[in-house]
């Protein structure tokens, strides 16, 4: 195989790029060697030679996401200690996907889960729950700090703000209106704030 040329990508790369942005608009199941090997001009037996299987191929497309998603938290981690704006930063970088046309890679392969292999759904499955974990220790660091209030465990908690995130893409993508999505998620965060749960309780 012939050696890309120097600052360009290899052709693995190229292969991981074109599949992930199409499994971030079509599903899994909605693209197939063919498309990948079309917008890229070679063959499915390059293609093959790369990965050898969609399955393969797959698996390498969440460790991949995986990977560059838990490097960009770390940089939010970096930025700041402060737990509420931990939360709006790591809400950001959906945001950011949904700026970008797409979807979460992990949430669109849920969509298919059934019919993912046993490697794939252990790969999924190990995203979430390590993305539980990350919001989890947020939560938890908030409320020992007072910085965060909220009824339920952290992992309770955790689950809901990752459930409603992945949920609230998905209107965004039928409403293509990230705005909507942005005031959604505000007012989940903002509602986790000591001064919203006063407010609240004054009310009553």
């Amino acid at each position: 195989m012939a050696n890309a040329e120097p600052g360009q990508p290899g052709t693995a790369t190229r292969i991981l790029d074109v599949a992930e942005r199409l499994v971030q608009v079509r599903g899994y199941n909605g693209f197939s060697y063919a498309d990948v090997a079309d917008e890229l001009k070679m063959t499915k037996a390059a293609l093959h030679y790369h990965f050898a299987s969609k399955a393969e191929l797959g698996e390498a497309l969440i460790e991949r996401y995986s990977l560059r998603f838990f490097e960009a938290l770390a940089a939010v981690e970096e930025r700041t200690p402060d737990a509420p704006l931990r939360l709006h930063g790591y809400a950001g970088l959906y945001a950011q996907v949904l700026r970008d046309h797409r979807m979460c890679l992990c949430g669109m392969m849920v969509a298919d889960y059934e019919t993912l292999s046993p490697p794939m759904q252990d790969a999924v499955v190990r995203y979430i729950q390590d993305n539980r974990q990350w919001l989890s220790g947020v939560l938890s660091q908030g409320r020992d700090v007072g910085t965060l209030v909220f009824d339920g465990s952290p992992g309770d908690v955790a689950s809901m703000i990752f459930g409603a995130l992945e949920g609230a893409m998905l209107i965004a993508r039928l409403q293509g209106d990230v705005s909507g999505f942005e005031s959604s998620v505000e007012r989940l965060l903002a509602s986790l704030l000591p001064l919203a749960r006063s407010s609240a309780r004054s009310a009553s």
